[in-house]
């Protein structure tokens, strides 16, 4: 009786609780890594709200613009009025004149023909718009990121639960073992007792593997932005792929100085920075411009007369109390602390990626290591069942012989993790995380 309860308990956790954890929303997959990332770019809430500040920096590069095209504007006006003749001191002319109307309708335009600050200004603006693109772009890599070691984390769990469901049965068949081999006599109570713990640390250790699987799905989930109740059909699996991309520390530098996205966001702010400080400059120069209005006027709108205004003006700032040689020290200091940003995140990346490549080559051991470690833990179980099984050890060297076994599932799972997690950090640390495959 009491082997029929654990063997129905086991089929029972083996089989799972799909039916009562079925998901409202089903997404239908099958979903790769790539696809997972390029979600998560898409869909990541930093990544969106990242894109929509840069959108808002093309917006005022656009009103930055403005300043350079031209300026035009109406007005229509009626006055009544009188006018006091002694003011313009004319002696023929005296007193207050009767109420009168007028009527004036009137265009003006101005147009700026030289301003070299608001072209560095428009050009410091352009750059700043660049720096926010980069932004945004460097945000869609690190969400696709994110997503995609989310994905890792649910294969890492589904594969742990397989290999927790691999020992479950072969706990159970130790177990039935041990029973046999007790009421044959050939081996004492204890190695039934110590293979019923075993294998009901195992269905313990199955447990929390369906658990931690769940709750990595609803990280992915959440990474994708997808609502919680949905559900997706992963399609790829923990298993070794090539790198297309530079391996070698020196190479992979030289490509991630190119490519990554927060390293062309600095230079373009150092960029902007500069012209900001000459736009300061300029303004010292001299700015041209053009004005003029036209104008209809009369006492009624059936009596307008026709004039006209014409202006070319030149401005030349001479004082303004030093305040643009102070604005301009103060931009100098700005750019060099830009300047100091700007090296610190070369180094950054530079940093980053030697560390991925350095990751990738000990991953890769690893996974060797891990493959060669469940081999042997294999032969070892295989090997204390048989003396087991002859009546010439006992229950310990199975239990020491299928603890060993899963340590070694859990390192090989956690070996193809780390290997998968680090290739999608090279990808990220060279800034082609698109290019995944």
């Amino acid at each position: 009786m009491r082997r029929s309860v654990l063997l129905i308990l086991l089929l029972s956790l083996i089989s799972g609780r799909a039916q009562s954890q079925q998901p409202d929303t089903v997404v239908r997959g099958p979903l790769t890594l790539l696809d997972a990332i390029r979600l998560g770019r898409e869909h990541g809430v930093v990544a969106a709200l990242a894109r929509l500040t840069a959108r808002a920096g093309q917006a005022r590069v656009g009103q930055r613009a403005s300043e350079l095209l031209p300026q035009i504007s109406g007005g229509a006006t009626w006055t009544r009025q009188t006018v006091n003749l002694d003011e313009f001191g004319i002696p023929a002319i005296t007193g207050v004149t009767d109420p009168f109307d007028v009527v004036r309708l009137q265009l003006r335009a101005s147009q700026t023909v030289f301003d070299a600050a608001a072209f560095a200004r428009l050009r410091a603006e352009r750059d700043q718009a660049v720096a926010s693109g980069e932004d945004a772009r460097a945000a869609g890599e690190l969400a696709g990121a994110t997503a995609g070691i989310a994905y890792l984390r649910v294969l890492s769990a589904r594969e742990t639960v397989t290999a927790r469901q691999a020992d479950s049965t072969v706990a159970a068949a130790l177990l039935d073992q041990a029973r046999k081999l007790v009421e044959s006599g050939v081996s004492p109570a204890i190695d039934a007792t110590r293979s019923e713990v075993s294998f009901a640390s195992v269905l313990t250790q199955l447990e929390v593997a369906r658990n931690n699987r769940d709750r990595s799905s609803l990280d992915l989930l959440r990474a994708l932005d997808l609502p919680p109740s949905s559900h997706v059909q992963l399609a790829d699996s923990l298993s070794l792929a090539t790198i297309e991309l530079p391996e070698t520390a020196d190479d992979a530098v030289a490509y991630a100085r190119e490519h990554r996205p927060e390293l062309a966001a600095e230079r373009a702010r150092t960029s902007a920075a500069r012209r900001s400080l000459g736009a300061i400059r300029s303004e010292n120069l001299p700015s041209l411009g053009l004005s003029g209005a036209m104008n209809e006027s009369g006492a009624t709108t059936n009596a307008l007369e026709y004039s006209y205004n014409f202006q070319v003006g030149i401005t030349v700032p001479i004082l303004d109390g030093f305040r643009r040689q102070r604005r301009a020290r103060e931009q100098s200091f700005r750019v060099e602390a830009q300047e100091i940003q700007e090296r610190d995140q070369a180094n950054k990346v530079e940093t980053d990626a030697r560390q991925a490549v350095l990751d990738l080559a000990s991953a890769r051991q690893q996974v060797a290591i891990a493959a060669d470690r469940l081999r042997l833990s294999e032969q070892e179980l295989s090997q204390a069942q048989e003396r087991f099984s002859a009546g010439v050890a006992g229950s310990v060297e199975t239990t020491n012989a299928q603890g060993s076994l899963i340590a070694a599932r859990d390192a090989q799972i956690q070996a193809m993790v780390n290997y998968a997690t680090a290739r999608v950090a090279v990808y990220r640390a060279l800034g082609v995380i698109d290019q995944l495959r």
